[in-house]
């Protein structure tokens, strides 16, 4: 079974899966499609995070996230007189991950070559692709920002404007990028002829990135963080991520019962309130661990939990969490699961869409914004160095069971990610919903402030959530997306979902 945001790639992940292909082939090569066919919310430019479990057992994390230049130091912006690393400039690009991270699964774990992997993206890029409802209104929204770098208005637009629902769209010089990573793996991006492309673009807008800051690039293997929840462990990556805030989060409502009879006002504010606590800690103390100490003992300890417990009061609204104003939505997940139960939750990125907004000349390579998450300011985690990782808001999640892989899952939409593991995972856990409800049910997020609430939940939920202290907005769109693959093992069965706010689909065979 395969589970992605779009039907041609989920299509895709199926015939690899037939082809022999394993649950690592089929992710590759769906993740590869989608970098073009869904090119505002990922792309070979980005970064990535998976969780792998071989055989559908003790699962394995992939940080495929980039770095900062080497010449990127606090005293370097201070002295250029730049305050805060904007979004749209080379300075918030960092270095990207995805590539050296695909390979590095299918060299450890994949079956079928890289080039079969990369042929379908490759013809698409090439000879054109469907533009979708939701793929266009959102590349609509972000018009103006490809519309700002010269080489992305002539590649990602079409006579000045996003292409529409229902036409053709080509990347002829992304797919020659695309075939030289097929051909030559990693070095094929890395070195040579498209990492020359991405740095003279860079170094002619004025960032400071070389050509050893892509050749040394690499991502690393990582111990997995976990935690208890209702009988299940929920597995996530450690930082520079920020999954833990969703471990945070689940420690600390564990103690409570959020059955089916509690109310769906009493459920938003709860989790809002959680929220609040567990992103105060998150941005105070979350960055790259080589860099600073983290106190990923403290922050998942049961004494943390106890703290925030104490934090929340059940009648009334507290103050908002400090949360940086960036938007952080545009992603992709996928997960797949082949026959042999290897299971893989994939997550991919650009930040924000089309990332910087900035194009190599070459190749056409959107380049992320990753970036301008990084804070100029000394002491703080995540306080920009040489060489250093940015905090990241992409999670993929896995739950386990005694060492099992039982769901691999994933929600999209930057910020949102953690409150969206804790929804979905109440959903399915305390409520007794199925994954495809799960994914659907209405979503809330305490976010700067604010408690944004979908439109489709009742007006009397919003006035009674107004009365205990909660300022009300609505999402601008859909509150992010999400994909999961339930694995029955007593049934010999899986379950598969993919939400209905994204072009996507769950197929199995």
């Amino acid at each position: 079974m395969a589970a992605t945001a779009h039907p041609q790639a989920t299509l895709l992940a199926l015939d690899i899966l037939r082809e022999g292909g394993n649950a690592v082939d089929a992710g590759i090569a769906a993740m590869a499609l989608l970098c073009v066919i869904e090119p505002h919310m990922t792309g070979i430019g980005g970064d990535c995070f998976a969780i792998y479990a071989p055989g559908g057992r003790n699962p394995v994390g992939l940080n495929g996230s980039g770095r900062s230049p080497r010449r990127a130091t606090l005293d370097w912006y201070r002295e250029a007189g730049i305050s805060e690393i904007a979004a749209e400039t080379p300075h918030s690009v960092t270095v990207p991950g995805a590539v050296d991270a695909w390979c590095r699964l299918h060299g450890d774990f994949g079956r079928l070559s890289l080039e079969r992997l990369l042929r379908p993206a490759i013809d698409a890029a090439e000879n054109g692709y469907l533009i979708t409802d939701r793929v266009a209104s959102s590349w609509s929204v972000v018009r103006p920002r490809v519309a700002r770098d010269e080489v992305s208005s002539e590649t990602l637009l079409v006579d000045g404007a996003a292409p529409k629902a229902g036409s053709w769209h080509r990347q002829p010089r992304l797919a020659n990028a695309l075939r030289l990573i097929a051909s030559k793996g990693r070095a094929g991006f890395y070195e040579g002829a498209v990492a020359e492309d991405i740095v003279l673009r860079l170094q002619e807008l004025g960032g400071l990135h070389e050509l050893d800051d892509f050749s040394t690039a690499q991502g690393e293997y990582v111990p997995l963080l976990a935690t208890e929840y209702r009988g299940y462990q929920v597995c996530e990556i450690p930082p520079n991520g920020h999954g833990m805030t969703a471990l945070m989060m689940l420690n600390a409502l564990s103690a409570y019962d959020l059955g089916p009879n509690l109310s769906t006002v009493d459920r938003i504010h709860l989790v809002a309130e959680i929220t609040k606590s567990a992103f105060r800690r998150r941005d105070a103390l979350i960055g790259d661990p080589s860099f600073s100490n983290i106190p990923v003992e403290a922050l998942l300890s049961n004494q943390l939990a106890e703290e925030i417990r104490a934090e929340f009061d059940p009648a009334l609204a507290s103050a908002p969490a400090p949360i940086p104003e960036i938007e952080h939505r545009d992603t992709t997940y996928l997960c797949v699961v082949d026959q042999d139960r290897n299971a893989l939750s994939l997550i991919n990125s650009l930040f924000e869409g089309f990332g910087s907004g900035i194009s190599s000349r070459k190749f056409g390579v959107v380049l992320q914004n990753r970036g301008c998450s990084f804070r100029l300011i000394e002491g703080h985690p995540n306080v920009i160095e040489p060489r250093k990782r940015p905090m990241h808001t992409i999670i993929p999640g896995m739950l386990c069971r005694d060492g099992d892989a039982v769901m691999p899952f994933g929600v999209m939409g930057g910020h949102y990610q953690p409150t969206g593991h804790v929804q979905l995972l109440s959903n399915i856990l305390d409520r007794g919903l199925d994954i495809q409800d799960s994914l659907a049910e209405p979503r809330s997020f305490a976010y700067g402030g604010e408690l944004i609430l979908e439109p489709t939940l009742e007006a009397s939920v919003r006035d009674k959530l107004m009365a205990k202290g909660h300022r009300i907005v609505s999402p601008p769109g859909p509150l992010g997306g999400g994909q999961a693959i339930w694995i029955d093992r007593e049934q010999g069965a899986l379950v598969g979902g993919s939400d209905p706010r994204k072009d996507g689909i769950a197929l199995g065979y």
